[in-house]
């Protein structure tokens, strides 16, 4: 169950939810739980060996999604530890999940780029590009904000991305279950996969 405290600060970021043209979240009708459709959908992109791939390829298997880039200096590399340590600690039940890391910077992040960054962190690490626009279509649909930023040490090339930092668990069916803040711990994380997908 997602807590009050998760509720609220979804509450502040979910105005400022989608890609760098800040478009606003499809309307429609509401279901019996909202939460449960309202992150995630149909997607597709290039994995870091160079193959296309897309939503309907992780039926079968919970997938744990994360957003980042590779030149993140700060959230980036503590929750990808966290996530590596906790799949290590679910030990064979892992097999029964994609952890994918999907970039909000697909200009820099080749998948030659990403192969060198996930391999180094886990070996069941997916990592996942595309073009601006496949990338702005699933930052949409995870409600995930991203903006480029630059800073005064930035050279005239050079920039920052500013992107969500939540955690999303899919079921077996890419529908959500639930979020995963940022730096919750790889204890936490390696009970709360425990308890789905055990």
């Amino acid at each position: 169950m997602i807590s009050r405290r998760v509720l609220l600060a979804l509450g502040a970021i979910l105005p400022a939810a989608g890609a760098f043209s800040q478009q606003p979240p499809a309307s429609g009708a509401s279901p019996i739980d909202p939460l449960a459709t309202r992150f995630g959908g149909p997607f597709t992109l290039i994995d870091h060996t160079g193959k296309r791939v897309n939503d309907t390829d992780f039926r079968g298997r919970f997938m744990l999604v994360y957003f980042g880039f590779t030149r993140c200096t700060d959230t980036c590399p503590v929750d990808l530890a966290i996530i590596a340590q906790a799949l290590d600690a679910i030990g064979p039940q892992a097999e029964r999940l994609a952890p994918l890391f999907v970039t909000v910077d697909p200009a820099h992040d080749t998948p030659a780029t990403m192969a060198a960054y996930v391999t180094a962190l886990h070996p069941r690490l997916i990592g996942l590009t595309g073009s601006e626009s496949e990338i702005a279509a699933i930052a949409r649909a995870y409600k995930v904000h991203r903006r480029k930023l630059t800073l005064p040490h930035h050279g005239a090339a050079e920039y920052a991305v500013d992107h969500g930092s939540l955690t999303y668990l899919m079921d077996r069916e890419g529908r959500f279950l639930t979020l995963l803040p940022h730096n919750a711990g790889a204890p936490r994380l390696a009970e709360i996969l425990n308890k789905y997908l055990g």
